[in-house]
């Protein structure tokens, strides 16, 4: 199994690039957008100036729980810049998706709760709601976190994605949204109290 097919398996299809925009990305963007991969991982990532976007973190299921994800993380926390990554709303009914927050929380990442994020998945064409994790060495504030979001959104998410889908993702302004008085719960709160019951 090649690196995006173990990517497709693994993320729902309204998350996913197509293979032609991560290979694109990739040669054209190479100097930012990275792809590190082994035996049991594949995670893909831009990395710039004042911070790093992680945009995709597989790690095979038979290799889960002995420290490779922390390993990977770990990397990129060397860089001493802030880290920050997408993921989906905690849902009650899918197990992966606490043990994929709880990770990331144990990593020292936390939810920007001021950012909201909804983008239509060209895949589905339907709107795809997801929450904005972060980590950051000097503790970045969230305002600072939605300007690199942006940026990120600008130059990796909507890369030439007309001559790859056929049409275009909608605007950073669009898709990307800050309020200080956004009312989500706290992601890990939430799977504190899903653990509690």
């Amino acid at each position: 199994m090649n690196w995006y097919e173990k990517l497709q398996q693994y993320f729902p299809i309204e998350e996913m690039k197509s293979q032609e925009h991560m290979e694109l990305l990739l040669k054209e963007k190479g100097d930012v957008y990275h792809k590190d991969e082994g035996p049991y991982h594949v995670m893909m990532y831009a990395e710039f100036p004042s911070f790093i976007f992680i945009d995709y973190l597989y790690v095979s299921k038979e290799s889960r729980g002995q420290g490779l994800g922390h390993q990977l993380i770990e990397k990129l926390k060397q860089r001493k810049k802030p880290l920050i990554l997408e993921v989906e709303p905690l849902d009650y009914t899918d197990s992966d998706s606490s043990k994929r927050l709880r990770f990331y929380r144990r990593e020292g990442f936390e939810h920007a709760q001021s950012i909201g994020y909804t983008r239509k998945s060209l895949a589905t064409n339907e709107n795809n709601t997801l929450e904005i994790l972060y980590w950051s060495p000097e503790k970045a504030n969230e305002e600072t976190i939605y300007e690199q979001m942006k940026a990120m959104y600008e130059v990796i998410h909507t890369y030439k994605d007309k001559e790859v889908y056929g049409e275009s993702y909608q605007s950073a302004d669009e898709a990307i949204t800050y309020d200080d008085n956004r009312e989500v719960d706290n992601i890990f709160a939430e799977l504190e109290r899903k653990r509690e019951k």
